[in-house]
């Protein structure tokens, strides 16, 4: 299989040492990507192809867009006249798979994907949905570069891309709030910056590595740690008083509302 990636920033870096680490051989894939020091580090890094030049991916089996979303409109025209039969994958968040269709003369063979942060260090995950034309070689192939960074798991409907986007997209950046909020806890407790640091980040990695390993569901997993009496139990009511799930349904939602705004906004 050979991978062209048309972008070569945070995302499609992650991608391609994910691809490295598990072994896929760097000389097929090629990076077309218009800023010089980029194409430099990823030629140094992954031993790559790079250059500025769209003829540098077009003989590829799959074709990754990894740039802005205001910017895939233009790369989607520059692509109509060098496609046949590759599989076009974008991680252009917001993006409809329909829009990127018509900007490309009705092309068919899309999937599109919403990755999320973790996978920088291969512990994502990506939601892929496909267009009914889509191969189930194509599918494969598909998985097969974003498992590279993490889970993967394809949706029947692309409106369910909204919620992904709220949840897993959107997610890191609740964990850290909450990270943020447990160690300024810690330390108005009277425990020092680092030490609070530590603490936090060290709780939140291992209850999710727990909670991902587990055969057992997170209530139950709460509820274990949650001792009649004790002190996690005054913790959670504290946290229940305050609403906090609803709070974070109310957080969730927001984000879909704006996810699904974008989509419209970037379809025109």
């Amino acid at each position: 299989m050979k991978i062209g990636f048309i972008g070569g920033g945070n995302m499609a870096k992650a991608i391609i040492g994910g691809l490295k680490n598990n072994g896929f051989d760097m000389t097929a894939i090629a990076v077309l990507e218009l800023d010089a020091q980029k194409r430099t580090e990823l030629i140094a890094e992954f031993n790559v192809r790079a250059s500025d030049n769209y003829d540098e991916i077009r003989n590829t089996d799959v074709i990754v867009l990894a740039v802005k979303p205001q910017q895939l409109r233009e790369v989607c025209q520059k692509l109509t006249s060098m496609t046949s039969t590759q599989l076009i994958i974008s991680i252009a968040a917001g993006i409809r798979s329909v829009n990127i269709s018509e900007w490309m003369n009705h092309y068919q063979a899309i999937v599109r994907v919403m990755p999320n942060t973790p996978a920088q260090i291969q512990a994502g995950v990506s939601a892929l949905y496909a267009l009914a034309n889509v191969s189930q070689q194509q599918r494969d192939q598909a998985t097969t570069i974003l498992a590279a960074v993490g889970k993967t798991l394809w949706l029947d409907d692309e409106t369910k891309m909204d919620a992904v986007t709220a949840i897993s997209g959107s997610g890191p950046a609740y964990v850290f709030y909450l990270i943020e909020a447990l160690q300024e806890a810690a330390i108005g407790l009277g425990l020092k910056q680092e030490e609070a640091q530590m603490l936090a980040v060290q709780t939140f990695a291992g209850a999710g590595l727990l909670a991902a390993q587990s055969t057992t569901d997170v209530k139950t997993l709460r509820a274990q740690v949650t001792s009649k009496g004790g002190t996690t139990e005054q913790g959670i009511l504290a946290l229940e008083n305050a609403n906090l799930k609803n709070i974070m349904m109310l957080a969730a939602k927001a984000a879909a509302d704006k996810s699904r705004t974008l989509g419209d906004d970037l379809a025109k």
